[in-house]
Order: C-alpha cells, then structure tokens, then sequence
C-alpha cells in the first residue's frame, strides 16, 4: 500500500462510517418502485423534471447519471470513467447536485446515483473539475499500489479470476480487495448519502467480488441504502447475478433480451408465467427494464427505434408484478458514442433530441396504475394464442395489449367492481358491468389499462 498523509486518512476516516449492516434493502422502499432513469440530464434538469412530471406521475425514484469527475469529452461514456470523487462532472457541481436532490425530495421523488466504483479511467490528462490524473494516478485519492496487478483486458468470462482482476475495456481496476481502496469508495459514497441520495446503481458490479461490495456496503453511513447491481447474466459464465443479491437488488438483464425476442419473434402469450417461472432471479432483488444506456446502443434489446413496440414492452413491464422497473429516459442518437445533446441541459422534452421515454403518455400513466395495483396478484389472465393478452391485478386494476395487426373488439372478465373507469391509454370511459366484464375495441399495437380510484378522464 502506497503511504499517505495523516490529514487524508484521517479524512477518509472520517467520512466513512463503519456499522454492521441489517440486511439488504430488497426493491427500493415504500409505495412506489418505479424510477425513471433520466440518462445524462444535467442536475438542473433533473431538478425540473422531478417538479413537472415525476413526482405528479408518480415515479417513486430518479436515478440520475455518475455524478463524479470524470475525463473529458463529449461522448456519453467519459462519465464511466472517473478521475477523482469530487462532484464536478459534466452535469452539474456539488451545489447543483445538493439542490437537485432537495428539489426531487420536496417532489416525492426519491434519488439514485449511477455510482463508478470498480474503475477509473483509461489514460492521463485533466478532468472535467480540473484534476490532473494517470491511469494509475489520481493524486490524493489512488496511486499505482491501488489497482490489480492484471493490467491487460478481460478476455475470458468463464474465469472469475479475469473477470474481477483485469481491466473492463482497458479501465484501470481498482483493487476493491485493498481496505484502503474500500474506506476511499465508501467515503465517496457517504458523501452521496450525507447530500440526501437514497441509493446506488453499482455500475459493473459483476467485476467486484460480492464480497468486497458487501464489506464497502457495511462501512456506509447507511447501510441500508437502496442498490442496484449491474451484473450481465451469461450462460456458463463464472460470475453469476445470484451471488450479488445479499447486498440488494440486481439488475435482470435476461428479462429485456426475452421481451425483445418475444416482442419482435414469439407470442406475447407466452409471457403468462413472466419471471421466476423463466428462471430468473426472485421478483424482490431484481431491477427491471425495456431497455438501458447500454442495450439500447448495443441492440440487445428494444429501445425507442422501436416505436409502437417498445411502448407496449414498457406498458407490459409496468402492468406485470415482477422486479422493480426502470424506464429509460435519453436521447436519439445515431453515433453509438454520441454524448447528451446540448451538454445534457434539456430546455424542453421532445426537443433537440431528448426523447423523454419516461413523459410517453402511454407508458407514464402506467406509473399510476402500477402504484395502484401494488401487491395484487395476477388475475384472469387471456390471450388468443398469439399477440393479444389481457390480464388483470386483482380487484385493482386491468390491462389488454394488442399487438397483433388487426382490431378487434372482445369483451373480458375482470375483477373489478362495476363501474366507469378511464382507460390511461387513450383517456376513454371504459363500462365494467355487475359481472365484471367490459367491451373494448382494440386498435393494432395499443393497449387498455384501466385501475381503481381512476373513474374520470
């Protein structure tokens, strides 16, 4: 280990909290498990989104991109590779972030960081807050004894040992193993939690022992903090998401490559035992998603190219009780690099590329009904064979999605009490009569979701 002064251990010290940890916090806390992920919006952004639509939408949580200084550019993944953990990335200062929590707060809504902490970067220069660094140097926070020994890239996922000691895409690895390294990524985190964030995104989780995670996750302030792992499932890989959910939820990524193929290949039908009942992870630690940063780019799943197909995938996902979902909120891009338009200040959703997945009519008045239906189990479940399903959550709520090319009209059991209900989908009176049925027509790739305590429209 490298010496350091005494003021900066005795700082870091300080800044972490060693507490013994009471369990993981299993699916962000309280009513509402949706979190909008507003991907490379500035924190001013943030903060005016979670005002205007988040917090009236519903949406329990915002996560909002790596927040720590990171190396220059203008492409999306400079904010992967961080340089140092003050605030001082492109999207705004420690002020900025401070007042974008507080405001989200004050909105109902709940604050996730996308968190770095398996890595830092990949070459020397100056950072976005002015922080001189190397690969393996970043002067008063890591030097060269701090990272793995294995400084060639990860080549071979059927061996824990490259996975979790080489470099992701040539990054330098932190050696999380290191107490040293442990107390630094801590203090970074506590910092995030003593600005009011409520949880983390671990981004490449998967190249972190869960081991070294669990012990970082125990030195925090909070060591019930909402996480969520990013850990890729691979067949016969060595790492597996299983072993990271004692420390909290992961991310299911089998759940977005599956919608994707059943979607454009299969029949929607087959979703009726959506979840465990595909092998997945168990619906309280896993995070849920249509599509992300990543897959949207690398085409593993759906994404906004998808149109009237990535809607119904997200109004699926929102209706169906498994996971905590994540709707992913960017921006048209064409370059797979290209970074935020207008340097991640959105003046107006829907404009200059902003595509505001998380505002679609479509899939933000799911948000509701998905707070509505809450805990409800699947009910009179439907479908024709083919692309054409119907299910409901109990006595709560309602949902039929047609993804077939015709339009029919079908009249469905339900369980709802008779009465009038607005369909959120196109805002439409829906009758359920005394037997619990309703008659809809169906227009090619729409949906029907209705839900108590929503009457009028």
């Amino acid at each position: 280990m490298a010496r350091r002064s005494l003021a900066m251990v005795t700082a870091l010290a300080a800044a972490t909290v060693v507490m013994t940890p009471t369990g993981a916090q299993a699916s962000p806390p309280g009513g509402k498990d949706v979190t909008a992920v507003l991907f490379e919006w500035n924190f001013a952004s943030v903060a005016r989104e979670c005002t205007d639509t988040l917090g009236p939408a519903g949406y329990g949580y915002v996560q909002v991109s790596p927040p720590a200084e990171h190396i220059q550019g203008a492409q999306w993944w400079t904010s992967y590779q961080p340089v140092s953990y003050r605030i001082a990335g492109r999207l705004g200062d420690r002020t900025a972030f401070r007042n974008m929590v507080n405001t989200c707060h004050a909105a109902g809504v709940k604050v996730v960081a996308d968190t770095v902490i398996n890595h830092m970067s990949a070459g020397n220069g100056t950072g976005t807050g002015g922080s001189s660094y190397t690969k393996y140097g970043y002067p008063g926070l890591y030097s060269s004894y701090d990272f793995d020994n294995c400084t060639s890239q990860i080549n071979n996922y059927g061996d824990r040992w490259n996975v979790q000691n080489c470099e992701l895409v040539g990054l330098a690895d932190l050696d999380t193993g290191e107490d040293y390294v442990r107390g630094a990524i801590a203090g970074y985190m506590n910092d995030l939690l003593s600005l009011g964030v409520d949880g983390f995104r671990i981004d490449a989780a998967k190249h972190m022992p869960a081991a070294d995670l669990a012990d970082i996750k125990s030195r925090l302030s909070n060591p019930n903090a909402y996480w969520k792992q990013e850990v890729i499932h691979g067949a016969g890989e060595a790492v597996q998401p299983g072993e990271y959910t004692g420390n909290g939820d992961v991310q299911e990524f089998r759940y977005a490559y599956d919608l994707k193929r059943v979607f454009n290949n299969e029949n929607l039908a087959y979703l009726k035992n959506y979840g465990e009942g595909w092998g997945y992870l168990n619906s309280s630690v896993s995070g849920v998603f249509v599509d992300n940063h990543d897959t949207e780019r690398n085409g593993s799943t759906l994404s906004y190219k998808d149109n009237a197909t990535y809607t119904l995938a997200n109004v699926f996902m929102l209706a169906w009780p498994y996971g905590a979902p994540d709707i992913n909120s960017g921006y048209e891009f064409s370059d797979h690099d290209a970074g935020p338009p207008n340097s991640g200040q959105v003046n107006a959703c829907w404009q200059n590329g902003w595509k505001c997945q998380h505002a679609w009519p479509e899939i933000r008045s799911m948000v509701g009904f998905r707070n509505a239906t809450r805990g409800q189990s699947v009910t009179d479940w439907w479908d024709n064979g083919g692309d054409a399903i119907a299910f409901g959550r109990g006595g709560k709520g309602f949902v039929a999605i047609n993804h077939e090319s015709g339009s029919p009209t079908r009249t469905y059991q339900t369980s709802l009490p008779a009465g009038t209900y607005c369909n959120v989908q196109n805002n439409t009176p829906v009758t359920v009569n005394g037997s619990g049925q309703l008659t809809a027509t169906l227009g090619s790739h729409t949906a029907l979701a209705v839900y108590a305590g929503k009457s009028g429209c």
